[in-house]
């Protein structure tokens, strides 16, 4: 696999739509971690919106303050890693036309990430995008 030329936006996604494909939603998904590996909570908490608030109606507080914590629990190599992780879309398990899991062993960084310490994420298609629901 060659290496990314571009540079991926710091901006968040918005309305830009996603290809509704294992490789869309696996572009979304490295948009994700890069965002975690910045920290950049407005990209992270887009992304993840739909987890995040299933996570707040379950009385966790609102993505922008716990996701915070989230960043204070991976250590700097991990950080950098994340900013440059891909997923291979070859381990992306297809569930529906419209939901896809990414197991961490898909998610190809300088460092490895057991389970426990990312573990897999759920994507749905909703809205036209990929967006982390479980």
């Amino acid at each position: 696999m060659s290496p990314r030329t571009e540079s991926p936006s710091a901006e968040p996604t918005g309305d830009q739509s996603a290809p509704r494909t294992k490789e869309g939603a696996a572009q979304r998904y490295e948009q994700y971690l890069h965002a975690v590996g910045r920290e950049d909570i407005a990209t992270v908490c887009e992304v993840a919106g739909p987890a995040a608030k299933q996570a707040e109606d379950q009385g966790f507080g609102p993505c922008t303050s716990t996701f915070v914590v989230t960043f204070q629990m991976i250590s700097p190599a991990q950080k950098k890693a994340l900013r440059t992780a891909t997923v291979n879309p070859q381990r992306v398990d297809v569930l529906t036309l419209a939901k896809v899991e990414i197991p961490t062993d898909a998610i190809r960084a300088s460092v490895t990430f057991s389970e426990s310490e990312l573990g897999s994420s759920t994507l749905e298609y909703l809205e036209n995008n990929w967006y982390i629901t479980d």
